[in-house]
């Protein structure tokens, strides 16, 4: 048993509304590179894939599932499963409905819940201090990861460990929310640790936990997983049982009710980005302690996040201290770092004045590539589209528009009315309102086209699938 491998759980879901403009609920912050190159959650499956884990399962949404294989890819990660949420439920669901998939391969099958949007520097560190909690774990204990704190922090929950250590697991005394200021620096003086929400445990011991704790949720989550169906390379969870579960969170349901719980301290890097300021202490900062994207400068700034996501757009700051400013092509956030806690509210503003900007990009993730709107006309609407290598738009028809297709980069395989044609870098195809048509990359690189679309109607349901590699139509 000490040589079977553990299995990362990621839980990719959520819309992290505290990240707003950058983050939003069509493409929450785990997909975006907050620090570095990569994505929150390409760097939470390269930091496990490594000797002693097995290939991760991945439980998001349908909107992300194509988002999901696609940023797996780029990091050469291959999922054992992935399996699709009907709906949003929060993570006790999640949770279980992955320990069950795990069970029926295995009760004794460890396995690490891990959020896809935590940032962790130090991955080798990371899998040294689980390696070390696996014994205690394969023995029935359900093992919290807690970070040493580096400050008073009132926006994360606390774990008391029974005695002080710094590289054993230890049994976890409780849990303790989000607490105040005095409250915080009290108990980093007496050796609280912040809990970071992973969690090491036998798939057994966590499903025996829920049937102790939370008996409510188990039948219909246990029907969803069994009446599951498998769709391309994924698995839906069954709907109808799965919106019986109740929507909580697994430290509700379970963790602060079980009696089995240890503490694994951490000691090295940890933050879960869960607000502007946090990702600005992640820097890395100027000599003033500023950090800056690529194309953003600050001048005579001091302690200031300037990140500009808006292609060919400079974001310039001067004379500020302590200023978040974030652009994006049709959003501009600017706070002061004490008030980002705060960001949710105005995304809650804006969804009450339908301001598409709460919960949708300009761009549109798609499994084959994605799209972004240039410009919207009451008649007509020019798009910048990018299809993956190998990418193929479905077998498909309009009633209301028609379309120019004018490649910039690549070579398109159009199909039109049956009939096949290569479209080289600065050639054009016009498809007439009615027509049946295809679109293809064959290349090894990026295809980008602008679309210009022209009619009565120009809504993303105007659309009529014959044929779907997607299984869309």
């Amino acid at each position: 048993m000490e040589d079977q491998p553990i299995y990362p759980v990621i839980l990719c879901g959520g819309s992290g509304t505290r990240l707003w403009p950058l983050s939003r609920k069509s493409y929450p912050k785990q997909f975006s590179a907050l620090s570095g190159e990569q994505s929150l959650f390409q760097g939470t499956a390269k930091r496990l894939k490594a000797p002693g884990f097995a290939p991760p399962l991945v439980i998001t949404g349908d909107p992300f599932r194509f988002i999901v294989t696609a940023q797996l890819a780029e990091v050469d990660v291959e999922p054992s499963t992935i399996l699709i949420e009907p709906e949003a439920r929060n993570t006790a669901p999640a949770i279980l409905a992955a320990a069950l998939w795990l069970q029926a391969q295995d009760a004794d099958t460890l396995m690490l819940i891990a959020p896809s949007d935590h940032a962790i520097p130090d991955a080798q560190a990371f899998r040294t201090a689980i390696q070390t909690a696996s014994p205690v774990a394969r023995d029935g204990q359900i093992i919290a990861f807690g970070v040493t704190p580096t400050r008073p922090e009132t926006g994360y929950g606390y774990l008391e460990p029974a005695e002080l250590t710094r590289d054993t697991p230890v049994p976890l005394v409780r849990f303790v929310e989000k607490p105040a200021l005095p409250d915080a620096e009290r108990m980093v003086r007496d050796g609280f640790l912040w809990n970071a929400g992973m969690f090491l445990c036998s798939a057994r011991t966590i499903v025996d936990a829920f049937a102790a704790h939370a008996p409510h949720m188990v039948e219909p989550v246990t029907q969803a997983v069994k009446d599951a169906k498998p769709d391309l390379s994924f698995h839906r969870l069954a709907p109808a049982p799965w919106a019986r579960a109740p929507a909580q969170s697994v430290d509700y349901a379970i963790m602060e009710k079980a009696q089995n719980l240890s503490v694994m301290p951490f000691q090295g890097e940890w933050s879960d980005l869960g607000e502007w300021n946090a990702v600005w202490r992640a820097g890395p900062a100027d000599d003033d302690g500023n950090v800056l994207s690529k194309n953003a400068y600050g001048i005579n700034c001091k302690n200031t996040l300037l990140r500009s996501e808006a292609e060919g757009t400079t974001l310039v700051g001067l004379g500020l201290t302590d200023i978040i400013a974030i652009a994006m092509p049709d959003a501009v956030l600017v706070a002061h770092r004490d008030a980002t806690q705060d960001v949710s509210r105005a995304v809650a503003i804006l969804r009450e004045a339908d301001a598409p900007q709460a919960e949708t990009f300009t761009t549109d993730h798609r499994p084959w590539g994605y799209f972004e709107t240039l410009a919207l006309g009451s008649r007509f609407q020019v798009k910048r589209i990018v299809v993956y290598p190998g990418g193929t738009l479905s077998l498909q028809s309009h009633h209301h528009r028609s379309e120019h297709w004018i490649v910039v980069q690549g070579t398109a395989r159009v199909t039109l009315e049956g009939a096949e044609k290569l479209i080289a870098e600065n050639e054009s195809i016009y498809i007439p309102l009615g027509a049946q048509h295809r679109m293809q990359n064959p290349g090894k690189f990026d295809m980008v086209l602008i679309e210009v679309q022209t009619g009565s109607y120009l809504g993303e349901d105007d659309i009529v699938r014959y044929e779907d590699i997607y299984s869309r139509s």
